[in-house]
Parts: C-alpha cells; sequence; structure tokens
C-alpha cells in the first residue's frame, strides 16, 4: 500500500524588492517541494510593481511546456521570508511555494505536522 503524499497550504504575503511598502494581500498558495519556484497570480504580482525580468520554460505535472515570465519579489509565510525569483502565474495555473523560497526561508517541510521547521544553514568556511 503507498501512502498518499501530505499536501498543505500556507499564506503568503509578497512585497517589492524595492518599495517595501508595496504589500500584496495574503494568498492562500499549496506548498509543493515538487516545484522549484513560488508561482503566484500575476495580477497580484503586477498589483505590487513586481517587474518581469525574463520568461522561463516549465514543465507541468501533465508534462505540458509553457513559458511564463518571472520577477523577483520578498516572499513570507509563517513567520520566515526571504527574496526570491517568482513566477507570474496566469489565470488557471496553481498558487505554489516552491522549494527555492523554501530553502530561502532556511525551512524543512514537516508533512505529517503542516508545518515548517526551521533548520540550521551550512556554512562553507575557506580552507587556509
Amino acid at each position: 500500500m503507498f501512502a498518499a503524499m501530505s499536501m498543505f497550504k500556507v499564506n503568503v504575503v509578497a512585497r517589492n524588492t524595492k518599495d517595501e511598502s508595496l504589500i500584496a494581500p495574503p494568498v492562500e498558495v499549496l506548498v509543493d517541494t515538487g516545484s522549484e519556484l513560488t508561482w503566484l497570480p500575476k495580477d497580484l504580482l503586477s498589483a505590487i510593481k513586481v517587474a518581469p525580468v525574463r520568461k522561463r520554460s516549465f514543465s507541468t505535472a501533465t508534462k505540458q511546456l509553457v513559458m511564463r515570465e518571472t520577477g523577483y519579489a520578498i516572499v513570507s509565510a509563517e513567520g520566515f521570508e526571504t527574496v526570491d525569483e517568482v513566477v507570474f502565474a496566469e489565470p488557471g495555473d496553481m498558487t505554489l511555494l516552491g522549494v527555492r523560497t523554501l530553502e530561502g526561508f532556511g525551512v524543512m517541510v514537516d508533512n505529517i505536522a503542516h508545518r515548517f521547521v526551521a533548520t540550521t544553514t551550512i556554512v562553507a568556511v575557506a580552507g587556509r
């Protein structure tokens, strides 16, 4: 018997990196360790003047290739915060909290308790 993967949602707040007074209202997103980047609604990011910086190609869970714009935002959830590249999700796209944002938060995902667990950051030390 296979155990179903645990999924849970959190509220995310995005802010503009150049003007932190531009704050989006909280949006509910699925915590998705299978997604590299965080996907937030395009209109939400545009409303806080997050500028698209490039287009990227993504492979969906159904193996469909899609092109989306990405930009940079300050992302906060559950008391954690980081600056990250975010995807301008089109209508019909899922809103997701991706693994790069989770790594920026410095957390691991506890799929049983449906929460983030702070981790210790590994520091590389230059040899002499």
